[in-house]
Formats: structure tokens, sequence, C-alpha cells
């Protein structure tokens, strides 16, 4: 495990159980602590109750009342000093109006580069 530079967490939000099982593992072995969320909603009701989330890393497709890219919407407004890593594997970045400082990464994603991505967000 390597050292933690900071202590923001990371608040994972992938409605798939196994998807999000290995996203948290990454997140968890790269040393940031984690917390997880099976959709937007649920995301979003955690982001109500914590204040040391640093970075939303969240799927595109889910169900619930928001998808992904409605969730880093919400997050860009409501919380905008928090960093948003978005991943899809059915659309790619140009498709989305992405949130300003927020970062696309195409499932299936390489798990070194999105921890590299964590590490520069919260230095």
């Amino acid at each position: 495990m390597t050292q933690r530079s900071s202590n923001a967490a990371v608040l994972v939000v992938e409605d798939e159980p196994l998807l999000r099982m290995l996203a948290v593992d990454l997140v968890e072995d790269a040393g940031f602590r984690v917390l997880e969320a099976c959709d937007a909603d649920e995301a979003v009701r955690i982001l109500e109750t914590r204040s040391d989330i640093g970075i939303v890393f969240t799927d595109i497709d889910m169900p619930g009342s928001m998808n992904g890219a409605g969730l880093a919407r919400c997050v860009r407004r409501r919380w905008p000093p928090i960093h948003l890593i978005i991943t899809s594997g059915h659309c790619m970045a140009c498709d989305l109006a992405m949130p300003s400082d927020s970062v696309f990464v195409q499932k299936p994603y390489v798990g070194s580069s999105v921890v590299a991505v964590m590490q520069r967000m919260i230095h």
C-alpha cells in the first residue's frame, strides 16, 4: 500500500456491484480512504453528511433520479472544491457535457492511470 498524501476520501459511485468492488479495492490499495454508493441518490446523501470527500469517482450509466453526468453537475454546483473523475464504457468524453475541472476515463480503465489522476488531484 502506498502512503496517502491527504486525509481526503474518495467516493466511488457505481451501480454494478462487482465493478464497484473492484474500484473500491483499487482506491484502497492506492492508500486512499474510500466510501461507496450504488447510485447518484445515495452519493448525494453521503455528500450531504460528510466534509472529508475530496474526489467523486463516478460511472455515467446508473439508474435512479440522475445518472453520473447529473451527479457530476450536482457536485460541481453544490460542492465545487470536490474533484470529479467520470467513467463510462458506453460514451466518450467528447459526447458529454462535463463539468469544469473534471477528468473522463474510458472503461475499461487502467487502474494505475486512475490512481495517478487521483494523486494529482489531491496534491
